[in-house]
């Protein structure tokens, strides 16, 4: 008749040992998983109801406080980015841009990874130049397209850059501008606006040569002194007798 192997016979006898002795904190560990588990597929369903009310409600805002109001209730969803952007363009649209950058700016703070990081420097590029802070927009726009190179901001950026310079008559800053818009964007849309405002910039004034007829100026030359002759020597004077 077989009989079992000592081998596992002994694995047995261990595994029931350490079963016995560690039961509690082998269960204590199972139930912590499974809330974790339970934890986490509820908090995807809380995120998911979350981001669906902050929608609903974005979707039905029209006003400045309807704005806000997804901003507080609904914080760091995609709503309340949105919301952030709606908002700074109702601000911008009522005239108030230093309001707007200060809402684009809260929204640049808490969401500076966002694709729409860029649109949002870009706005207050606009505002600023709205609100007649020329060198300062100047100024915006350089640093958005060194900071999203190979963003669709970046040539944006860099056209809205070359007009302004364009509007100050600095036109060959304005001029280098559009040819680098050319040269590293040269297969986007921008490329032609570059093209086309490059042609509209006129030249520097320069100084106009004299103009070359071909024939040569007349020597002026030194008139010679006029000859007078020589007065005659009056006679000699004569003693009467």
């Amino acid at each position: 008749m077989p009989t079992a192997s000592p081998v596992q016979t002994d694995a047995a006898i261990e595994t029931r040992v350490f079963w016995l002795r560690h039961r509690n904190e082998v269960i204590v560990v199972l139930v912590m998983a499974l809330l974790g588990a339970l934890g986490y597929v509820g908090f995807r369903i809380y995120g998911e109801r979350r981001d669906a009310a902050a929608g609903e409600l974005l979707a039905r805002a029209k006003t400045v406080s309807d704005y806000e109001q997804v901003i507080a209730r609904y914080s760091n969803t995609a709503a309340s980015a949105d919301a952030y952007l709606l908002l700074a363009d109702t601000q911008r649209r009522e005239g108030k841009f230093a309001e707007a950058n200060g809402t684009l700016q809260s929204f640049l703070s808490k969401h500076s990874q966002s694709e729409l990081a860029p649109t949002a420097r870009l706005a207050m590029a606009g505002n600023v130049d709205a609100m007649g802070k020329t060198d300062e927009a100047l100024a915006i726009y350089q640093q958005i397209a060194s900071a999203y190179p190979k963003s669709y901001a970046a040539p944006l950026a860099l056209i809205s850059r070359a007009q302004l310079l364009k509007t100050k008559n600095r036109s060959d800053e304005a001029r280098q501008v559009c040819e680098t818009i050319m040269t590293q964007y040269r297969e986007s849309f921008w490329s032609r606006e570059a093209m086309q405002l490059l042609m509209s910039i006129k030249p520097t004034a320069a100084a106009t040569p004299p103009v070359n007829t071909g024939q040569q100026a007349p020597v002026l030359l030194a008139r010679p002194p006029e000859h007078r002759p020589f007065p005659k020597p009056a006679p000699p004077a004569t003693t009467p007798h």
